[in-house]
């Protein structure tokens, strides 16, 4: 649902700072990684799956399948094997599910939400990845990725792609005019936002029309004032959306919301801007100072003739509690027929070889945490890549995609519209608590 069309892909490449030197090196050829030991050339030049057929179906066209398919061919290359790459479309069930009742799955499927792996597991359309599988991904992510990619006490899938959504993005004039500097704390943001209202500024473009851009906003001041455990608690509904952690989330906020001259247009004028609207708002009309969403804002940024990494610059999301937070989304990948074809790919794509393959191209980030940020072609990526690594053990995962649809990821509905509702009326914590909490309800229980 947050997907950019590919014209937007293929301006987030050129709208990228290219800065591509390396002091460290990032070039990494098969022989840098450990041998998959599905996919090893074996002794004598013989390849290992030669004359193996394999189907892999996602959902990215134009550039994003053309730098995927880079990936494919360097394990062809590596493998033998011949891949036919499949593209879902936007909607990947409706492309999925007649195939699956059809007995015709493609072999591997990437799928853009982990809540997809628990649908399709209770299906039984999913088959377990194999132990090979599986050691690359404890060799090469956290925990709690495995347990994203599980379900029934199997795993099913590897996170091979990722959408970094921690961060605030600032026109640098409009800093500079104000005497404003990147805010590293909630509450310098709030200051820095008074300072920029006072130089005559909006400090925000808040894109409210489009509701998933505020839940990313509440899942980045909720993981750094909750803390990861409180987060993975929300996010399975084991904690109420009642509870005193929410309500601190809320009312942080609300230091936002409830000061009209911090929003271009007001309440009404955030409620009326759409994404990728608001990202013009600040860079192309120069009416605004900082629009909050991920990385792919750079593609906006493009179009809006701004560049990036001079006028168009990031910052890590504030803390506004003890957690640095930092909110990934994803595509993870599965497999629907059990071949030696589909758990081979899937070793490669788990990698650490796979990942640095994949990172040479343009509009990609790894959640791999082995695949060295030297590897990404501008200095924008790398740093967004570093910050992963950073992170460790506390990144998380999109808390509304990871929630039932009915209730984190439909337009006018559930968190969405409450959100929206909070945004129109943010002194009302305790309404806002209330209705989230029935929604919730509502969709954790079907």
């Amino acid at each position: 649902m947050r997907k950019l069309p590919p014209i937007m892909v293929a301006c987030l490449a050129l709208a990228a700072a290219a800065a591509c030197g390396s002091d460290s090196g990032g070039d990494t050829g098969s022989g840098n990684a450990p041998a998959a030991s599905g996919s090893a050339p074996a002794a004598g030049g013989a390849k290992p799956l030669e004359g193996e057929k394999i189907e892999i179906a996602a959902k990215w066209t134009g550039d994003e399948q053309a730098n995927f398919e880079k990936v494919l061919k360097a394990f062809e290359e590596k493998t033998g094997a011949t891949v036919t790459y499949a593209s879902t479309g936007e909607d990947t069930g409706a492309y999925l599910g007649p195939r699956i009742e059809g007995g015709n799955p493609p072999d591997v499927a990437i799928l853009p939400q982990p809540g997809l792996v628990q649908q399709y597991a209770d299906e039984n359309a999913l088959k377990p990845l194999s132990p090979e599988v599986q050691a690359q991904i404890d060799q090469n992510y956290t925990p709690y990725w495995k347990d994203l990619g599980s379900a029934k006490g199997q795993v099913y899938g590897v996170l091979v792609k990722a959408a970094h959504k921690s961060l605030i993005w600032y026109r640098q004039g409009a800093f500079d005019d104000a005497g404003a500097q990147p805010a590293s704390t909630w509450d310098d943001l709030i200051k820095n936002a008074q300072t920029l209202s006072d130089s005559g500024v909006a400090p925000f473009a808040l894109c409210g029309a489009s509701g998933w851009t505020l839940t990313d906003l509440f899942e980045n001041v909720y993981l750094s004032s909750a803390g990861p455990e409180n987060y993975d608690k929300l996010a399975k509904h084991e904690i109420p959306w009642t509870d005193a952690s929410v309500k601190t989330a809320l009312e942080k906020m609300a230091q936002i919301f409830g000061k009209k001259e911090f929003m271009l247009g007001g309440s009404s004028g955030a409620l009326q801007t759409d994404f990728p609207t608001c990202v013009t708002q600040v860079y192309g009309q120069k009416k605004a100072a900082m629009v909050i969403e991920a990385d792919f804002v750079a593609a906006s940024v493009g179009q809006s003739g701004a560049k990036v990494g001079e006028d168009a610059k990031i910052m890590p999301f504030p803390k506004a509690g003890d957690t640095a937070p930092v909110v990934l989304g994803g595509d993870v990948g599965v497999a629907m027929k059990d071949t030696k074809g589909a758990m081979a790919l899937l070793e490669f794509l788990a990698s650490k070889e796979g990942g640095e393959v994949w990172a040479k191209q343009p509009g990609y980030l790894s959640p791999n945490r082995n695949v060295s940020p030297d590897n990404y072609p501008d200095d924008l990526t790398k740093q967004l890549a570093q910050t992963i690594i950073s992170a460790g053990e506390s990144v998380r995962y999109d808390m509304s995609d990871l929630a039932p649809s009915a209730f984190g990821g439909t337009d006018g509905k559930g968190e969405w519209k409450d959100l929206q509702d909070f945004l129109r009326n943010p002194s009302d914590v305790k309404g806002a608590q209330e209705k989230l909490e029935a929604d919730a309800a509502k969709a954790f229980k079907k």
